[in-house]
């Protein structure tokens, strides 16, 4: 049986980064991806933004791997050449209530070392003349990359530190042990001696059908859909837009494509599914309408018929509607008692900003 030290499984852009971070810490290296090509699932699938981290618990690992991620990826952006593009952000506010999100906001913000400024009306709109807002907190370290860019440079890493992605193959289950054996769907089998499960939307379904995990480490999987309507015509903003936060739903904002493309979204959708394999990616131009409403709350002057469906992505949650969101889950043998084995759950917004950041945490854990 052919044996490797260390397999990633899915070559989204955290497999991606955990490979690289592994392959240059000097593990051999694979990363195992089902379908023919790079980030074809949740990270093909997002709003292309790197997020500055105000949002997340102090102290939570969002909190610390986005802003840890942040600066890594905007790094590996310069040193490679991948393009993004430092915009900043507005988050505004139209109500008492909502001035006082983002006063809390900005609170969160500096408990995170994120550098924010609190903008009284006149200079927001000195910035973005076409707002409506009566307050916003400008966050000047959010910006916007090339995410398939960003997953090439990870690729090209991987590889000249001597790792490889292998296409088309699926993992079917695995027996843990050291070295634990890994099976495929087409009836081959490997060793490996490092496991890392960043399979996403398929993650929990997968840890499953690993044979010497407890249950009890699996959470339940929910899957959670947004979708994006795109902007006909030109966008009269130059920064992204967000409301003010409510709930755990950041509302319908407000982001930009590296070609100055807007585009409103993601709303959030709650899907009766039980698989990844059941979801259907098609977007209702109906939902639109409910767009309009909440769009023109910050810019009056979007026209009628102006938004168009343009894609949808899935976010990998570990936790219902009602329920409260929770952190990422980075479960390494300290949790679950298997040596070499890392499960990455519920790994969603922020998961693209902090894929590096991730890896970083992902590669200590087995070094431990």
């Amino acid at each position: 049986m052919d044996r490797v030290e260390a397999l990633v499984i899915g070559a989204g852009v955290v497999g991606l980064a955990v490979g690289r971070a592994l392959a240059q810490a000097g593990h051999e290296v694979i990363v195992a991806e089902a379908l023919d090509g790079i980030g074809q699932g949740v990270s093909s699938r997002n709003s292309e933004v790197i997020h500055a981290g105000l949002y997340y618990a102090p102290g939570s690992l969002k909190a610390k791997l986005c802003v840890r991620g942040k600066e890594m990826l905007y790094a590996l952006c310069a040193s490679h050449g991948v393009e993004h593009r430092r915009c900043g952000k507005l988050t505004v506010a139209n109500s008492d209530a909502e001035v006082a999100a983002l006063r809390g906001l900005q609170d969160r913000a500096a408990a995170n070392g994120v550098p924010v400024e609190f903008l009284e009306a006149r200079d927001a709109l000195a910035l973005e003349p076409a707002l409506r807002c009566i307050a916003a907190l400008h966050s000047p370290s959010t910006g916007i990359v090339d995410s398939h860019g960003f997953m090439l440079a990870l690729q090209g890493d991987l590889e000249r530190a001597g790792g490889m992605v292998a296409f088309g193959a699926r993992v079917e289950s695995l027996r843990t042990g050291q070295p634990h054996v890994v099976r495929f769907a087409d009836g081959s089998e490997l060793e490996a001696a490092i496991v890392v499960n960043s399979a996403a939307l398929h993650a929990p379904a997968l840890a499953r059908r690993f044979a010497g995990l407890d249950p009890r480490f699996v959470p339940r999987e929910w899957f959670a859909k947004g979708n994006y309507y795109a902007l006909a015509g030109r966008s009269p903003f130059t920064h992204l837009i967000y409301p003010a936060p409510a709930d755990a739903h950041l509302g319908t904002h407000l982001t930009l494509d590296l070609g100055g493309q807007a585009k409103f979204g993601p709303d959030i959708e709650w899907l009766d599914v039980q698989s990844p394999e059941q979801i259907d990616y098609r977007v209702d131009p109906a939902r639109s309408e409910g767009f309009y409403a909440e769009v023109r709350r910050y810019w009056p002057g979007l026209p009628d018929g102006a938004l168009s469906p343009s894609y949808s992505g899935v976010r990998p949650k570990i936790h219902g509607p009602h329920e409260k969101a929770p952190d990422f889950r980075i479960d390494g043998p300290a949790l679950h008692g298997v040596p070499g084995l890392v499960n990455l759950f519920g790994i969603e917004s922020p998961g693209l900003t902090s894929a590096m950041a991730i890896a970083e945490a992902v590669t200590a854990c087995v070094a431990a």
